[in-house]
């Protein structure tokens, strides 16, 4: 085994560099007898054959039972405590209209973020009293469309929208259910969370500032107040910031029930997914019965009800679903110089020798995946036409953009025969893949196809540079 010294800490040198990690990929992505990557029954040669290259691939039966696993954890769970939950897909993830039509036919709701969002959702089957509308800056318009339609909730962001929303509620002579973000100073991710007094951010209304709020709020006959709203973070694998957002949200919510009905309480998404091997991710029905025994505890404590928990998860329901197949395009072997810092305990001396990352160009990049550029993400990576017994070899994937910083696999180890028009699959892309998705260096958006049973079906027709072209108004006829 020849560990490169170039590779982070927490990738580990492969027995195998064909195999699939259970935890990151779809659940019916396997193998077929001759090696190649296999979605729902359809080889990997057989989708390009027919979507081209880069195409987004959606493992429709996986998508659909994360959805229903998630409702049923989080409805068994509450129901242990007295209570029920209310599960809201976060549609920013990914939405088309057949993803809205499927949440629904599984019993979810789904939150929506503006209007290009909530009219997919419409158009895919939902009815509007199944839908939550989120932002921090709803237009007029917007609230307008959204309370006519009979919206089932809208989560109030800021002082201003108060009115926005009762002044649009009582022109339509409805009651609009709305929600109040708070900003309770908590922010979590993967294992860590952070607690503090105030955070600066643009979401939500400060905590000491609530009741004031909930006063105006509860002042309007066209608006009925449903409980607060908190989103502490993504990728979470733990319930440490949930319980101390809840415990912070019952101070304000026990005070509040004082002055009227507090129904609900909504602790937002933010569930994390495998996106490497390292990755360990709760169990939705352990995060889930963890989570109804933090609010089980904290409305103890306070000696009041407990609410109705909704949440909103999103990529733990469409990320682990995708995978996106690309084409190798050309390939570089780049001597680096091997910095102090990046070298482990048990490869001591190797500091500032060299190594070899081999550098896999593929025919996408930060257009069709920004989270590694965007934020550092980590994604993993696997042939996908064939298998090999080749050593494996500490690879970077990247984009064909002209940026210096795309990247969509940051390392990986692949077989070291990797070559030149070679398919290459990189999982866990479902969620804010394609939504993120640009146009940048004029490459054209990629479709996205579900596949089940050995059949494949478009989702999202992927543009062509006609398309592109289209919109140039430059071309218009005079």
């Amino acid at each position: 085994m020849s560990v490169n010294p170039l590779a982070p800490s927490w990738l580990r040198h492969p027995d195998d560099a064909n195999a699939l990690a259970t935890n990151v990929w779809s659940h019916n992505a396997t193998r077929s007898v001759d090696g190649e990557l296999l979605i729902a029954g359809l080889r990997a040669s057989e989708i390009v054959a027919s979507y081209g290259t880069p195409v987004y691939v959606v493992d429709e039966a996986d998508v659909r039972a994360r959805a229903r696993g998630i409702r049923a954890a989080f409805d068994e769970a509450f129901a242990a405590i007295g209570s029920s939950a209310r599960v809201y897909y976060a549609g920013k993830a990914f939405l088309s209209t057949r993803v809205a039509a499927w949440m629904i036919e599984d019993g979810l709701n789904i939150d929506v973020c503006s209007a290009g969002e909530f009219a997919v959702a419409i158009a895919g089957g939902a009815e509007p009293a199944r839908l939550g509308l989120h932002g921090n800056n709803k237009s007029i318009s917007e609230i307008d469309r959204a309370v006519s339609a009979g919206i089932g909730a809208i989560v109030i962001d800021s002082v201003v929208e108060v009115e926005r929303v009762a002044e649009a509620a009582s022109r339509h002579g409805r009651v609009q259910p709305v929600r109040l973000r708070v900003n309770s100073g908590v922010h979590a991710h993967t294992h860590e969370y952070l607690a503090t007094a105030r955070e600066d951010q643009k979401f939500g209304i400060p905590l000491a500032e609530v009741e004031g709020v909930v006063a105006q709020i509860r002042g309007h006959d066209s608006l009925e107040f449903l409980g607060l709203h908190s989103h502490i973070g993504s990728q979470i694998f733990e319930a440490d910031g949930f319980a101390e957002a809840a415990s912070r949200l019952f101070d304000v919510h026990a005070r509040l029930l004082e002055g009227g009905p507090v129904p609900e309480l909504n602790l937002g998404g933010g569930f994390g997914i495998a996106y490497t091997a390292a990755d360990d991710a709760l169990p939705v029905d352990v995060l889930a019965t963890r989570i109804a025994a933090i609010v089980a505890a904290a409305a103890k404590t306070h000696g009041v009800p407990v609410p109705v928990v909704a949440v909103e998860p999103g990529r733990a329901i469409i990320g682990p679903s995708t995978t996106t197949l690309y084409e190798v395009g050309t390939i570089k072997d780049v001597l680096v110089s091997v910095p102090e810092e990046a070298v482990p305990e048990a490869l001591e001396g190797l500091e500032g020798q060299t190594a070899i990352r081999k550098y896999v160009s593929i025919d996408g990049g930060m257009s069709d995946n920004i989270r590694p550029s965007l934020y550092g993400a980590d994604y993993s990576a696997r042939i996908a036409n064939r298998s090999s017994d080749a050593d494996p070899a500490l690879v970077r994937v990247a984009g064909k953009h002209c940026e210096s910083g795309d990247i969509v696999v940051h390392a990986e180890y692949l077989p070291g025969d990797i070559a030149p028009g070679d398919l290459l699959a990189v999982p866990a892309t479902g969620a804010y893949g394609w939504a993120m998705a640009s146009n940048y260096n004029y490459l054209a958006r990629p479709p996205v196809v579900a596949v089940a049973e050995g059949r494949a079906r478009l989702l999202v027709r992927g543009e062509t540079e006609a398309d592109l072209l289209s919109r140039d108004a430059g071309l218009d006829a005079e």
